[in-house]
């Protein structure tokens, strides 16, 4: 594995500005305890959020979310969930929001994986996500592809980034610098290469005391298109 602080020099020379200049694009992710505050709701809002945005321009789905949230009772798992059939049918119609049947379906299957998870578990989804192991992040991608509704490839963890949880991201850059170090083989999201994804990183994270989040960005400014302050 390369010593991160090559990676940092080689991305700050670059940008074409200091280390210090550097960190000042990377986000900061929130702690375990912040994570475990956030309300439920809010993971299925931006479930869905990522969901619609899949695929599609995500400034349109920006636009229209005070809708969704209008139109989806704010993503309150309890009234999602009560919703029969033909009332999620209808909202699927609804011209406000983007008609997407299959996407608006995952709204509620997404609320049932919540739901499941605060019995099964006995806590909150938030807390969920924030007791799991972080040198397993991949586990919690498997997680909700697995269990969720249109969760798998980049869209969970994008998600999950949006919320603060610390992630690294499996962005084309950052697969571009695994593989021609050789540091993955086969398909990117295989579930050797993402251990060998995760390995890497738990590896600079302790190297460094930086966040999953902070190393992919400056990862991922080290290669690929060389645009000034560019990040994930």
């Amino acid at each position: 594995m390369e010593n991160f602080d090559n990676i940092i020099e080689r991305a700050a020379k670059r940008k074409g500005g200091s280390e210090a200049w550097l960190m000042s694009f990377v986000g900061k992710p929130l702690t375990a305890d912040a994570v475990a505050h956030i309300s439920d709701d809010r993971f299925l809002a931006e479930f869905s959020k990522k969901v619609f945005q899949s695929g599609f321009v995500w400034r349109v789905v920006e636009n229209k979310w005070p809708n969704f949230e209008r139109l989806f009772f704010n993503f309150d798992i309890e009234k999602i969930l009560m919703m029969p059939a033909e009332l999620l049918e209808n909202k699927a119609t609804d011209p406000s929001i983007i008609r997407n049947g299959k996407k608006v379906q995952s709204i509620y299957e997404n609320a049932l994986m919540i739901h499941d998870v605060q019995i099964e578990h006995k806590k909150s989804f938030s807390q969920f996500v924030a007791d799991w192991s972080s040198d397993d992040i991949v586990g919690l991608w498997g997680y909700l592809k697995k269990h969720g509704c249109r969760l798998g490839g980049n869209t969970g963890p994008y998600a999950l980034r949006a919320l603060g949880v610390d992630t690294f991201l499996l962005t084309q850059d950052v697969e571009g610098y695994f593989r021609a170090n050789k540091l993955i083989d086969g398909g990117a999201t295989s579930k050797r290469s993402l251990q060998q994804l995760q390995e890497g990183f738990n590896y600079w994270r302790q190297q460094t005391g930086l966040s999953f989040q902070a190393l992919s960005q400056i990862l991922a400014m080290s290669v690929g298109d060389n645009r000034i302050g560019s990040a994930e």
